[in-house]
């Protein structure tokens, strides 16, 4: 228990901060609030009505968000890959080249949909 002292006390310091940052924004910030400042931020686009059972996304959206899922996992996966290169050998090099391919592939599904196209 003793070698995770440090890391539940660091822990506990971060949680206590954030919660103690968060109460005193709170509590002596400034409340100016005008109906600008109440309405949905758009990005400076005016909102527009949705129909009642919701509506549908284009799937731009979808693809964005699958991007950046796909190439975040990667690098959740390739820095600790780099770190221990050596000690894994060729099981690791064929593992991760079988890994980047899958990757490569949900790249090429989102390239060809049209994911990487902003207009």
């Amino acid at each position: 228990m003793n070698a995770y002292a440090p890391i539940l006390v660091l822990g506990a310091l971060g949680a206590g901060f954030a919660i103690f940052s968060v109460l005193m924004a709170a509590i002596i910030g400034p409340r100016r609030y005008n109906r600008a400042k109440l309405e949905a931020y758009e990005c400076g686009i005016e909102p527009t009505p949705h129909p009642a059972g919701g509506g549908r996304f284009p799937i731009k959206y979808y693809l964005t968000a699958m991007l950046f899922i796909v190439f975040d996992i990667e690098i959740v996966f390739l820095y600790p890959w780099a770190v221990t290169f050596d000690a894994l050998g060729l099981f690791g090099l064929v593992e991760m080249l079988l890994f980047v391919l899958t990757v490569f592939v949900a790249y090429a599904y989102v390239w060809r949909r049209g994911g990487l196209e902003w207009d």
